[in-house]
């Protein structure tokens, strides 16, 4: 599939998840918006690299956190390009929280991140670009499970896949909303790859993903125009060993 002619806003394509994307649209011929917050340096880094391979980036710096961001970050947006295809919302906040020590501002701080941002940048995307194509959520695989060590994390991102699912409704049919939904494949910023190793048996296939497989399926879904309201596992099947919130 060749991307010429497109144009990705990827959030939080500094660093991580977001970066492998960034470059696997930017090989298929995409113009990538990077949007980071406070990875100013990797940003720049990620756009010489791109535009090194002959396609054009921009880097834009702004704060998901706060209120009304999703809405200003695609007005700095459209300031570069005249239109945006794809929205990649990949941004997100990972602090660690449990029951007995949550606090309210630990839920707000994640909701307005990883669900609300999200929200309001996807309404301003199918609202202010006319070439607005669809629209790719990450999730995580354990918004199946109860993931008891990241509550606010965890309840944000079940908010995300609802939106997911209702955006895709409320956007048809001239914008597909589909989601990605990766497990074992990066570790969380300041662990190494032992934090994976030592849960390698949590997934039938006991293995650890990549973040090309991760970028592979975003691929995919841009690709398929006759998908929408999905979110795709791409967690070595640890989806299938428990459904926490099922009948």
């Amino acid at each position: 599939m060749t991307l010429k002619g497109k144009t990705a806003l990827i959030t939080g394509s500094a660093k991580r998840i977001g970066r492998s994307c960034a470059l696997r649209l930017a090989r298929e011929g995409a113009e990538i918006l990077i949007h980071y917050n406070n990875s100013k340096n990797e940003a720049e880094e990620l756009a010489e690299t791109i535009q090194a391979q002959g396609q054009k980036a921009w880097t834009i710096g702004h704060d998901l956190s706060l209120p009304e961001s999703g809405k200003q970050l695609m007005k700095k947006a459209l300031s570069f390009t005249e239109n945006i295809d794809y929205l990649v919302n990949s941004a997100s906040m990972f602090p660690s929280s449990t029951y007995k020590n949550v606090q309210e501002s630990d839920f707000t701080e994640n909701l307005q991140v990883n669900a609300l941002s999200p929200f309001f940048l996807s309404r301003a995307f199918a609202e202010e670009s006319k070439t607005a194509e669809c629209i790719i959520n990450f999730l995580d695989t354990r918004i199946l499970d109860n993931d008891k060590e990241h509550l606010a994390y965890h309840i944000s991102k079940r908010v995300l896949f609802s939106l997911t699912r209702m955006l895709s409704e409320e956007l048809a049919p001239q914008i597909r909303v589909n989601a990605v939904a990766p497990g074992l494949v990066i570790p969380p910023p300041g662990e190494s790859y032992d934090y994976l190793k030592k849960r390698i048996m949590t997934n039938p296939l006991h293995k650890i993903g990549t973040l090309d497989q991760v970028s592979d399926s975003l691929l995919f879904l841009i690709s398929n125009t006759f998908i929408t309201g999905q979110v795709l596992f791409v967690d070595g099947g640890r989806h299938l060993k428990r459904s926490f919130y099922g009948l």
